[in-house]
């Protein structure tokens, strides 16, 4: 069985919910947080735009150390920017995962910070990674919106906003 053709189909049905899910972010709530342990709408979305991007960054790397990385969130003030950067990420990360032989997953790949190990995965375990934190993140980002009485649309059905239109 290849993994490839897999991946991509399950990336490319999670871009078309996370799609929904950005596009529906209030552009006047970027700094709110419900919580002060918690991201503000513009650190969580900035994040699920960008991880389609660690497709290419798994692919193209042996690991992520956060101690020597050169990393700072790009600004997004609005929606449309935020879905920009989705599509920019999801672009990067599709083709790269297209362009990818089979034995290009196999290797490990480790997620540090400097000498704390947070996992060793095959790259094709990193990519499957990526997709669950933006299933994850987007359900927060999903109770966020709840909180501020924005309707959510569904993800893998109808929400109760769809049921009650």
């Amino acid at each position: 069985m290849e993994l490839i053709p897999i991946l991509l189909k399950e990336m490319e049905e999670e871009a078309v919910i996370t799609r929904k899910m950005l596009a529906i972010v209030p552009n006047d709530k970027y700094n709110w947080k419900p919580h002060e342990k918690s991201m503000s709408i513009r650190q969580l979305t900035t994040h699920i735009a960008e991880l389609p991007s660690w497709t290419k960054i798994a692919l193209t790397t042996t690991e992520l150390d956060f101690a020597t990385m050169d990393y700072s969130p790009t600004p997004v003030e609005n929606t449309d920017a935020l879905l920009a950067l989705f599509e920019k990420s999801y672009s990067e990360g599709k083709f790269a995962l297209e362009n990818a032989k089979e034995e290009d997953l196999l290797p490990n790949w480790t997620l540090r910070n400097a000498e704390q190990v947070y996992s060793i995965r095959q790259k094709h375990e990193v990519i499957r990674m990526s997709l669950n934190q933006t299933t994850h993140h987007r359900a927060q980002l999903g109770v966020f919106l709840r909180l501020l009485d924005v309707a959510i649309p569904g993800s893998y059905g109808p929400s109760a906003d769809d049921q009650s239109m």
